[in-house]
């Protein structure tokens, strides 16, 4: 090699020593749209990622189910072709069973409960579980409230008030039973049909937290809300376990403290929004109905008639009563 020639691939490969490395930008699948509780988990996260990376790993989020259903994408996340999603919880449990313990009806009764199960020894076997079961890893958790009834009908404060109503539900066991206990026979149907539906009256309602209803812009298809507290939406984020394997380890440390710090940001999103969300629906036109007695319409014979039906699949009743009692409460009868 001639003087020119080896100075010049010199010059070459330190040119190439000192551009900087490209950071690494992954995609978040993320079901709701803009302004509710995943979208603002999501932008958290990404935001943490970058700050705990140095700016080398970033994080660009795909909103309304661009990237596939929810259930898609947890599909995607496990066969390693998708990096990131934000979903229900109730779309990992098909995957996941054990997880459905968090979906069974009137298990999680407040915000607290839902902090204290996800960040805790409850939490942590789950995160373990879902990355056997499902080849996702939950490495941060979103609160959005309980799922409230909305309809286009009728106000609904009693179980006898259900009757004759369509409602949509996800494909969700736990979910569809939790209904068949209260006298209705639900639609399942996937979360990206279920606009349309409502829109085009296939269906009559459908439950979801006030943040989600008003993301999804529901009030311009629903006109009633019944203010129930049967179950408290959680948001895992996931990554796909193909994914976090191929991180150097350095790399996981900071994907997992990104997390923990989305995490922190929902829980306080949650707290600060969701008043202001529920008198937005009102002054939209949104009417909201307390439920006449939730005590004995509704919490009696969904915990009665439901909880027994899942106990093999959640891991057996000693699972419950695990949650149960780590939040300061009787075993389940």
């Amino acid at each position: 090699m001639g003087y020119f020639n080896r100075v010049f691939t010199g010059s070459v490969i330190m040119a190439m020593l000192a551009l900087p490395v490209a950071a690494k930008e992954y995609r978040v699948a993320v079901g709701d749209g803009a302004g509710g509780t995943q979208e603002a988990l999501g932008k958290a996260f990404a935001e943490a990622l970058a700050k705990e990376s140095g700016g080398e790993m970033t994080a660009k989020l795909f909103l309304n189910g661009q990237l596939g259903d929810e259930q898609d994408t947890v599909t995607a996340a496990a066969t390693g072709t998708l990096d990131f999603s934000i979903l229900a919880i109730n779309n990992i449990t098909p995957f996941s069973p054990s997880v459905g313990t968090l979906t069974l009806p009137y298990v999680i009764l407040s915000q607290d409960d839902a902090e204290k199960l996800t960040q805790g020894e409850v939490g942590q076997k789950m995160i373990e579980q879902t990355v056997e079961d499902a080849g996702v890893r939950i490495i941060g958790w979103g609160y959005s409230g309980f799922r409230v009834l909305t309809n286009s009908k009728r106000p609904v404060a009693t179980v006898d008030d259900l009757k004759g109503l369509v409602i949509r539900v996800p494909k969700n066991d736990i979910m569809i039973e939790t209904y068949k206990s209260w006298g209705v026979n639900p639609t399942p149907m996937a979360w990206g049909e279920t606009f349309a539906a409502l829109q085009q009256k296939v269906v009559d309602g459908q439950d979801n937290p006030y943040m989600t209803i008003y993301s999804m812009k529901f009030d311009e298809v629903q006109k009633y809300i019944t203010d129930l507290r049967y179950l408290f939406s959680i948001e895992p984020l996931v990554v796909s376990e193909a994914t976090f394997s191929s991180l150097s380890e350095d790399e996981q440390k900071q994907v997992l403290a990104a997390g923990q710090a989305a995490t922190k940001a929902s829980a306080e999103f949650l707290r600060a929004e969701e008043a202001k969300i529920r008198e937005e629906l009102v002054s939209r036109g949104m009417e909201i109905t307390a439920p006449a007695d939730e005590e004995k319409q509704f919490i009696e014979l969904a915990t009665t008639t439901v909880w027994p039906k899942f106990y093999d699949q959640i891991g057996g009743k000693e699972h419950l009563d695990e949650v149960l009692t780590s939040l300061g409460r009787p075993p389940a009868n």
